[in-house]
């Protein structure tokens, strides 16, 4: 964007057909608080959004509040094969496939500021064809990056205050990710976190808690070495190189999350939370945040030259078409995504 009074442009990508990404963007975009700072283009089949428009409409509540896709501003991308709700498969996988190839594309052309996907389903993907472990790194790879991250936002709606953890390790399975972790990689996402933490939420001299790997963080190597030959030399490295920052840990993993718990909640008084918390591995950061904010934390990945938000939930296949499916982590990753493009402008 080269004028500040341009409209903001996100690309909305409708996630996998099958799953209840129609459903949230439907509800979503009837919210005029979530549509006023910026235009929404849907990239996805008009045919299928439709089709769910209807069909939620007629067999749920009258006065459920939707948007007539007929209103909505489309890039159409007609879909082959049969979809049909709640059940992911090749066909399914291969529509948000190129619904994904077309929004990545259309951005780096500059057409759009900035993505918002609606959920898919890794396992569709790999039926289609295409073996990537999320849409994380199909759209590092697309832009041509390598320093990248997956950033969970969520705001709390008792406190006002603001969640973020950066995840090390993302989609590799559990028994990999001792082997995964390096001070190579730590270092990485460090940089990564806190050039966001300055350029995109205004942050700067932060605060950031960086979780232990093991049970009580080793307890001196009783309980796993990492933490003593790599972990703990790295951090003082680290606090050596930026005196700047206050930069927590490791913090057994099992307590990290007690203050972002009571400053989500408030039911007392923290001071000083972090400005953002290094998860080492995937389900020890989104168990938590899942646990305080799965209906509006916000998928961020960090590193590409775009915007890209995400709802922190998945294609909920089993309650696709029921008209039953909560808008509010979509509404936030719209929300947040005209925050960060006004905050990179």
């Amino acid at each position: 964007m080269n004028n500040q009074n341009k409209r903001i442009r996100l690309a909305l990508t409708l996630g996998d057909p099958a799953g209840i990404g129609s459903e949230v963007i439907l509800k979503a975009l009837t919210d005029p608080e979530v549509t006023q700072n910026c235009d929404l283009v849907v990239v996805g089949s008009r045919t299928l959004l439709t089709k769910n428009y209807e069909h939620i409409s007629k067999n749920t509540d009258n006065s459920l509040a939707l948007v007539n896709p007929a209103d909505l501003s489309m890039i159409d991308i007609p879909t082959a094969g049969e979809i049909i709700n709640g059940v992911g498969n090749a066909a399914s996988g291969a529509a948000s496939f190129a619904y994904m190839e077309d929004a990545i594309a259309q951005t780096l052309a500059g057409e759009f500021d900035g993505i918002v996907t609606a959920p898919i389903a890794k396992s569709a993907w790999k039926a289609a064809g295409y073996n990537y472990p999320g849409q994380t790194e199909l759209l590092a790879q697309k832009a041509g990056v390598e320093r990248f991250g997956m950033l969970f936002v969520g705001r709390s709606p008792f406190t006002g205050w603001t969640l973020r953890a950066l995840l090390a390790t993302t989609h590799i399975p559990l028994r990999q990710v001792a082997d995964t972790l390096t001070p190579q990689l730590l270092t990485l996402k460090l940089d990564l976190l806190v050039e966001c933490l300055e350029n995109n939420f205004g942050i700067k001299n932060g605060r950031i808690a960086i979780a232990g790997l093991n049970p009580h963080s080793g307890e001196m190597g009783q309980l796993g070495t990492e933490e003593i030959d790599w972990l703990i030399p790295w951090l003082e490295s680290e606090r050596q190189k930026r005196p700047h920052l206050k930069l927590e840990g490791p913090i057994p993993p099992d307590t990290m999350w007690v203050k972002p718990g009571i400053a989500w909640y408030g039911n007392s008084v923290i001071k000083n939370p972090a400005d953002a918390y290094l998860a080492l591995y995937h389900d020890q950061g989104l168990i938590p945040v899942k646990l305080m904010a799965f209906d509006r934390a916000v998928n961020t990945t960090i590193g590409l030259p775009f915007v890209r938000t995400s709802p922190d939930h998945g294609t909920a296949f089993d309650i696709a078409g029921k008209g039953i499916a909560d808008a509010t982590s979509m509404k936030a990753a719209i929300q947040l995504a005209v925050e960060l493009v006004k905050q990179k402008v």
